[in-house]
């Protein structure tokens, strides 16, 4: 190249900077979100998280959570994670397949595996990751997917990676599910039916047994997001497969199973349990697993000590239940009755503007109970999410109660 010649060439002309047109379109579609009530605002919690948190110096019943068991501000996963912290660091450094694979990683997922019943078992950086994670290593072109249409947003997500053809089927409609697979299934390599146990703004409950015979029958892999039903669900907390009979789980190569660490088990993290060669493979072609930084020590030594906790935690289960059960009987008309065994209680409103308004009059009672609206849940059906946890009281339940009943009384 002539160095020379190249340096007396005049200077490109260079199109003027279009200024303040980003802003202007991010502040048009705020300014929308807004006047539609879809706007969101993080709340400042000042305390550790629980069955009640501190807001602005303010004490208020918690029933935004999503930890079920009352572990996130449990004593023992504090000192399990301190003890991690000072023996191995807060940072794990790297991928597990550089240098991030430590000890507390690998006992984590040892006591994964062994409280799941599984031969291995695998963590993530986020239950999120997880289902991206598994879904696209497993999945790809040529491979079809049929995925329940209120599956989690990550299980969505991680479907449209894939590049498989994805067939949604309506929600716990068997029928249609069954319909798809005669259909579409017999063209493509691989099969794959993919769903929430518990659905996580309805708090309804998937047909397990009729998908693990559909999977047998069609031959496809059965992919399960557990993230809302372990800790919760069966003797052990190990989830909904725990409440399906023996004879008729499905085969452990068929199925694939996802759960989190940042719900029941009060930590954070994502995990797949399931045979050997499923987590060998998922270590080489998970490309989130990778490509992410290990879980960092602490996070990964309280988790463990979440697992073992959750074994036994045959009473605040119990407890869960029960509050559960009374908050059902008492709210009859506004309850999904096919969602007895969560404690996921969702209130339709409709307008997000109204499940809003709603939501500020409960915090305004010290009640702290979230308006979910779009896109979290489709147009129309806005709603007041009440998530239950072991640590609140039959006290607390009576109080929301009250106040609902008066909101109901007088929105008629």
């Amino acid at each position: 190249m002539n160095w020379s010649s190249a340096s007396t060439r005049p200077p490109r002309k260079l199109q003027p900077p279009l200024r303040d047109a980003m802003p202007a379109w991010m502040d048009d579609e705020l300014m929308a979100q807004r006047r539609a009530g879809l706007y969101r605002r993080r709340r400042h919690v000042a305390s550790a998280h629980g069955a009640r948190v501190r807001i602005n110096g303010r004490e208020y019943i918690n029933f935004a959570s999503n930890d079920y068991l009352n572990l996130a501000s449990d004593a023992r996963l504090a000192r399990t994670a301190a003890w991690a912290a000072k023996r191995f660091g807060c940072g794990a450094g790297a991928s597990p397949l550089v240098s991030g694979y430590l000890p507390p990683q690998r006992a984590l997922e040892r006591a994964l595996a062994e409280w799941e019943g599984t031969e291995a078992a695998l963590t993530f950086s986020s239950g999120y990751a997880a289902n991206v994670g598994v879904l696209t290593a497993l999945a790809g072109r040529g491979d079809v997917i049929f995925s329940d249409e209120l599956n989690h947003a990550s299980l969505i997500d991680g479907c449209r990676l894939s590049r498989a053809n994805v067939q949604v089927y309506r929600h716990r409609d068997i029928v249609h599910l069954g319909d798809l697979l005669l259909r579409q299934g017999p063209a493509a390599r691989r099969r794959f039916i993919v769903s929430d146990t518990v659905f996580s703004m309805d708090g309804d409950i998937a047909p397990l047994m009729e998908l693990v015979e559909l999977s047998q029958r069609f031959d496809a892999l059965l992919v399960i997001d557990e993230a809302h039903a372990t800790g919760v669900l069966g003797e052990k907390g190990t989830g909904l497969t725990e409440l399906v009979p023996t004879s008729r789980k499905s085969d452990p190569d068929r199925l694939v199973k996802i759960g989190t660490l940042s719900k029941a088990l009060g930590a954070q993290g994502g995990f797949v349990c399931g045979t050997r060669r499923l987590i060998d493979y998922l270590v080489n072609t998970s490309r989130p697993y990778i490509f992410s930084t290990a879980l960092a020590p602490p996070v990964a030594a309280a988790a463990w000590r979440a697992v073992r906790l959750a074994l036994s935690a045959h009473e605040r289960r119990q407890h869960l239940a029960e509050l559960s059960a009374m908050l059902r009987a008492r709210l009859p008309n506004v309850i999904r009755q096919d969602a007895e065994l969560s404690p996921i209680i969702p209130i339709i409103i409709g307008e997000a503007n109204a499940a809003v308004r709603v939501s500020k009059q409960l915090q305004k009672r010290g009640l702290l109970v979230p308006a979910i609206r779009p896109p979290t849940v489709s147009g129309g059906t806005a709603r007041l999410r009440i998530s239950l946890t072991s640590g609140h009281t039959t006290d607390d339940a009576h109080r929301l109660l009250t106040a609902l009943g008066e909101y109901m009384h007088s929105a008629r």
